[in-house]
């Protein structure tokens, strides 16, 4: 009985589908943790080591944004020819300008040269994904796993990259609390250590990228010419697809089914208007908030940190059982509305421990929403068309969240830090409930496919011969 029970215990955090998930998926899942890890450890030091070089925060700022409107042009170029070019090609190309970008920033002080390796290499302003990663990442994931075991591998997905960037926040602070107290080196230098770890783990990222099998490349599937007689009636939508016309560039390019563009459309405005307010509100400058506001070092920083991505990363386990109890948009709306709210309130209090605990309760919910938003757009477009379709859609999202930190850059400037906070709040409120105008009771292909299922068992029952019944 006791097994059954721990068995059952096990099924709902999702341990049994990630143990019987292939190996590629185990590596696609290390990846994500070890540049999860590097961001994490650079986010915590990018606006400190920028000032320290000199640079105003309203240049600091418009550093931010300019990083991710060219992180926005080549992750939307690489991800739509992905699928065509090699997904494994991509993937350890992306490795390599993040250990070139880690390089950059760790032999040089330059501001436009800082820019021009932030803009195109991979350096993450807010501690998140940036780059072609996740998006190619999300769509192989989604082809190497069951329908049925999605929410559990994104989740476990998502929970091993907020631990990364947990743990990457609190070895970069107390690395450099050590170099910076006990050591007595300059902040410059001490920083600079940090981006050349950043660069090692990007040659590591490369390592487990070339371990990937071809089991990771798009399925090319031929489809034999039928009789128009025995053909399905319901394909999997990629007979709406139009033909390719052109040059071999344009050959590349997915097609996309009627219903998935209008889809598309309305998940751009919507995650562009969540990135627009998570731009006002990245990491770095969260961090930043706190050292400037409160003056905590760079230990304390970590540490906090730490403790609320460990937080986020525990509760993507319970949107996984819960989105299979209400749905993946009802997930992603009840769960994400709260740390809405925190976020606005986090700047109001004079009180550091009041501030913190605002951050605290922000993070119970601020992540609950990935994994089931993940599965929600893996289920909502074709096979075929998930690559682009997660490039477009995060493509929007770098769009969106490209002014925001500029945005903030200029009012921390003008002493009014704490109006991002309360905007960032707000559009997310916003946010929420437009996804749940939209898109509840959205039936995705795997909704349809099943209740197609279902029609035909049904179909078949009813005529089959009452002796035989």
């Amino acid at each position: 009985m006791a097994l059954k029970y721990l068995v059952k215990v096990l099924e709902e955090l999702g341990l049994v589908s990630l143990w019987a998930s292939t190996i590629d998926v185990k590596l696609l899942c290390s990846q994500r943790f070890v540049r999860l890890f590097a961001y994490g450890g650079s986010t915590l030091i990018l606006v400190s080591y920028l000032q320290e070089l000199g640079i105003s925060k309203e240049k600091i700022g418009l550093f931010m944004t300019l990083t991710l409107v060219g992180d926005t042009a080549i992750s939307f170029v690489l991800t739509l020819f992905a699928d065509a070019l090699g997904r494994k090609s991509i993937l350890a190309l992306g490795a390599i300008l993040m250990a070139a970008s880690g390089v950059i920033f760790a032999l040089f002080g330059n501001y436009w040269i800082l820019l021009l390796a932030a803009i195109v290499g991979v350096i993450s302003p807010s501690g998140n994904e940036i780059g072609p990663f996740r998006a190619i990442e999300e769509s192989t994931l989604a082809q190497l796993t069951p329908a049925a075991n999605r929410g559990d591998i994104y989740a476990w997905y998502s929970l091993i990259g907020t631990a990364g960037t947990a743990f990457g926040l609190m070895t970069a602070g107390w690395v450099l609390n050590y170099m910076i107290l006990d050591l007595r080196w300059g902040a410059i230098e001490a920083y600079r250590i940090v981006f050349w770890a950043y660069a090692a783990f990007g040659i590591l990222k490369l390592c487990l990228t070339l371990a990937l099998s071809r089991a990771v490349e798009l399925e090319k599937k031929t489809v034999p010419i039928q009789d128009p007689e025995a053909a399905p009636l319901l394909g999997d939508g990629a007979e709406e697809a139009e033909p390719k016309k052109g040059n071999w560039l344009l050959s590349k390019l997915p097609a996309f089914s009627s219903e998935s563009r209008v889809i598309v459309i309305n998940l751009c405005i919507l995650f562009a208007l969540d990135a627009f307010a998570s731009g006002l509100a990245p990491l770095s400058w969260v961090t930043f908030f706190f050292h400037e506001k409160f003056h905590l070092k760079e230990g304390v920083l970590g540490s906090l940190f730490f403790t609320t991505a460990i937080i986020a990363a525990i509760s993507m386990l319970l949107a996984s059982s819960i989105a299979k109890r209400i749905g993946n948009i009802q997930t992603m709306v009840f769960t994400h509305l709260p740390s809405a709210i925190f976020l606005a309130l986090i700047p109001i209090p004079d009180s550091v421990s009041i501030a913190m605990l605002f951050l605290i309760l922000r993070s119970c919910t601020q992540s609950m929403d990935v994994a089931p938003r993940s599965a929600f757009l893996a289920a909502v477009v074709l096979p075929h068309e998930r690559t682009a379709v997660m490039g477009m859609v995060n493509v929007a999202k770098s769009l969106g969240q490209s002014s925001g930190p500029f945005i903030t850059g200029v009012l921390a400037g003008k002493g009014l830090f704490w109006v991002a906070f309360v905007v960032a709040g707000t559009l997310k409120a916003c946010y929420d409930l437009g996804m749940l105008a939209v898109f509840k009771g959205h039936k995705t292909h795997d909704d349809r496919a099943e209740e197609r299922r279902s029609a035909e068992e049904e179909r078949l029952r009813e005529s089959e011969d009452p002796d035989e019944r």
